[in-house]
């Protein structure tokens, strides 16, 4: 897991999340044990261990389970005790963060949504016709976008052609964007001396393309929407189970790709559901527009929640 990254055996890790920082000191536990023989004896130490060794079927793959542990994931030099305790510290730090962002977006009337997928899945293009799409059927519907990548800004300047605002978020060596980080995105977007906003808005914040890290990294977002592209191949629910687990929304996208593949959509939304029974799924292109509507109707039903839940 990505929040224990930068640990080293034997070296000290500090570990960035947002302004702040956790560090914790790996200790490794090297010992190069000399065992001297007093007795005058010249001789060899000849064991004869009658070891079995089964030979498993020549066909059958061999696995090596590193996330068999308490802390579901394998760092040199610390114990899974002492992983655990440090992915508290940092995603509790986060999680304040994100406890702080989600009061700040009901307040000015923001449905803030976690864009969440592999590499090359469409999320940007996807994004930029369905910005598209609303400005001419939503207009009253105000859109904003916080686009966060390793390094570059060709995805804000993008999404940027289309007329919504954007702020591009760079995380470097990060694989993910975390709560600050869209704290401080949020600021550059939204006028925060003018108390509560009555007009609605949406926020799409484009994670950085990763199926693993941002499973666990609350951003204040009313939902997740993993986006699975048909060229990735139908058991990518089962592979990334934490990702499809914590999405309220599956799209399954680049549909008008279906009769140049083998992929088995059925198969897809079972191995969907096997992680996460309530998982809501729809089926689009973005390219010719099919299941466009069914992800705009998508859209206004959780605006409209958001917008109740706020007045509650």
């Amino acid at each position: 897991m990505c929040v224990v990254c930068g640990c080293s055996t034997g070296e000290s890790a500090t570990v960035q999340v947002g302004h702040g920082q956790a560090h914790v000191q790996a200790h490794e536990h090297g010992h190069d044990h000399h065992h001297d023989h007093p007795h005058g004896q010249d001789h060899e130490h000849g064991h004869a261990h009658p070891h079995a060794h089964p030979h498993p079927h020549p066909h059958a793959p061999t696995t090596l389970d590193f996330g068999a542990n308490p802390a579901r994931v394998s760092v040199p030099g610390l114990s899974a005790a002492r992983t655990i305790k440090l992915e508290a510290d940092i995603l509790g730090e986060n999680n304040r963060h994100a406890r702080r962002n989600r009061l700040h977006f009901a307040a000015h009337g923001v449905t803030a949504l976690n864009l969440v997928s592999s590499p090359g899945s469409g999320k940007t293009t996807l994004l930029c016709v369905t910005i598209e799409a609303l400005r001419r059927t939503r207009p009253q519907l105000a859109v904003s976008v916080i686009e966060g990548d390793q390094q570059t800004t060709l995805d804000a300047d993008r999404i940027a052609a289309t007329g919504a605002p954007a702020v591009q978020v760079n995380t470097g060596a990060g694989c993910h964007l975390d709560a600050p980080m869209v704290a401080e995105a949020f600021g550059q977007l939204h006028d925060h001396h003018t108390g509560a906003h009555d007009q609605q808005s949406l926020l799409f914040i484009e994670n950085v393309g990763n199926l693993v890290c941002p499973a666990v990294w609350d951003l204040g977002e009313a939902a997740k929407v993993a986006i699975l592209s048909v060229t990735e191949g139908e058991d990518k629910p089962l592979k990334y189970p934490d990702m499809f687990a914590a999405a309220t929304l599956m799209i399954l996208n680049k549909t008008d790709l279906l009769p140049y593949l083998r992929f088995d959509v059925a198969r897809c939304i079972a191995a969907a559901r096997q992680v996460n029974p309530g998982i809501e799924i729809l089926q689009l292109s973005a390219t010719t527009g099919e299941g466009m509507d069914t992800w705009l109707a998508w859209l206004d039903e959780t605006v409209a929640s958001q917008r109740e839940a706020g007045h509650v």
